[in-house]
């Protein structure tokens, strides 16, 4: 009896919330996918990556919300990792591709990762592949308007989870710093900024590309912000930048 050919798992990376920013492979991915997985909502509500993507769809379709949980204890997130790949593995073994839309791109700071890695460690066999597309530092430019980058400036870009020391070192070695999700720790890295004389060539910007989109300049004024989740921080840090 021939062995059943395995699916392919794709890390579809579905931009920061516009629909139009998602590729051209990437939406021909979602449309002929028999198995499109994506990170589940909280509290009954679609998430980021299922709204970007449902207009792209068919009822024909799977649809695999994976449940993550926003914790950092390590033994609740290597569970959950394990348990979405055993949910998309018994797809792949079944030959259907699955493909997994995560908002951003799939290769930075992007659950996809530990969904990859989970299911390399348990079926090494398995083909996974990457679409990348529009992470949500570049997205904040273009809305201000502004290169992130360009020429020798050097750009460092932290995540959540940072120490002060680690921000103060950025600062101290970078031209720009983008600080992504911002709003658990923003009221420090005020106080940091107002420290170093930065508030005023710094940028809030949340929910980039998004209907709800908001932006906040020269946070002088905006020492209280109360931010949600997808909200980044853009710092001009060097005299040339601000000049610019």
């Amino acid at each position: 009896m021939e062995a059943t050919q395995l699916g392919k798992l794709w890390g579809i990376s579905v931009g920061p919330g516009d629909p139009e920013l998602l590729t051209i492979k990437a939406t021909r991915l979602l449309k002929t996918c028999p198995v499109v997985a994506f990170p589940a909502g909280r509290k009954g509500q679609p998430g980021m990556a299922e709204r970007i993507v449902s207009g792209w769809l068919n009822p024909s379709q799977i649809q695999l919300p994976l449940y993550f949980p926003y914790v950092q204890a390590e033994d609740q997130l290597q569970a959950a990792w394990n348990a979405a790949a055993g949910t998309v593995w018994s797809y792949l073994a079944q030959g259907q591709d699955v493909v997994f839309a995560t908002e951003g791109d799939a290769s930075l700071y992007s659950t996809f990762t530990y969904l990859a890695q989970a299911l390399q460690q348990t079926h090494p066999n398995v083909v996974i592949q990457t679409v990348p597309g529009v992470c949500s530092p570049l997205a904040a430019a273009a809305v201000l308007g502004k290169p992130l980058a360009s020429l020798a400036q050097r750009l460092t870009i932290l995540p959540a989870l940072y120490t002060t020391e680690d921000l103060e070192t950025a600062i101290e070695r970078s031209d720009v710093v983008v600080l992504l999700k911002v709003a658990s720790v923003y009221q420090g890295v005020w106080q940091i900024l107002h420290k170093h004389q930065l508030l005023q060539h710094s940028s809030v910007i949340v929910q980039a590309t998004q209907p709800e989109q908001q932006i906040y300049q020269g946070l002088e004024a905006y020492a209280d912000l109360v931010l949600p989740y997808f909200s980044l921080l853009i710092i001009r840090c060097s005299k040339e930048i601000r000049l610019g």
